[in-house]
C-alpha cells in the first residue's frame, strides 16, 4: 500500500437516511471495499426487483445505495481535507 493511500481516511460528518452516520479514520481501502459490496447487493436486489415486481428489494436497494452515497461523499471529504 502507497503512502498515499494511506493518508485518505473519512471524516465521519456524511449521514444516511438521519439516523447513520459515517465514522471517522476509515482507510480508503477499507471504504472502497465497503462501496464494492453495497454495489454488489444493489444490482442484486435492483435486477430482482425489476423481475419480481419486489417493492421490498427496490425499497432495500435504495437504502444501501444512500449507504454507499454517504461512503464515497465522506471519503471525498476527507481526501479534499488531506489534499489541503
Amino acid at each position: 500500500m502507497s503512502e498515499v493511500t494511506n493518508t485518505f481516511t473519512t471524516v465521519g460528518s456524511e449521514t444516511c437516511l438521519d439516523m447513520f452516520r459515517v465514522q471517522p479514520g476509515i482507510p480508503l481501502e477499507r471504504v472502497l471495499g465497503e462501496i464494492a459490496v453495497l454495489l454488489g447487493c444493489i444490482r442484486h436486489l435492483s435486477t430482482e426487483a425489476e423481475m419480481e415486481g419486489d417493492l421490498l428489494a427496490g425499497s432495500a436497494a435504495r437504502i444501501l445505495s444512500d449507504m454507499a452515497k454517504a461512503l464515497a461523499n465522506d471519503l471525498e471529504r476527507g481526501m479534499n481535507r488531506a489534499g489541503r
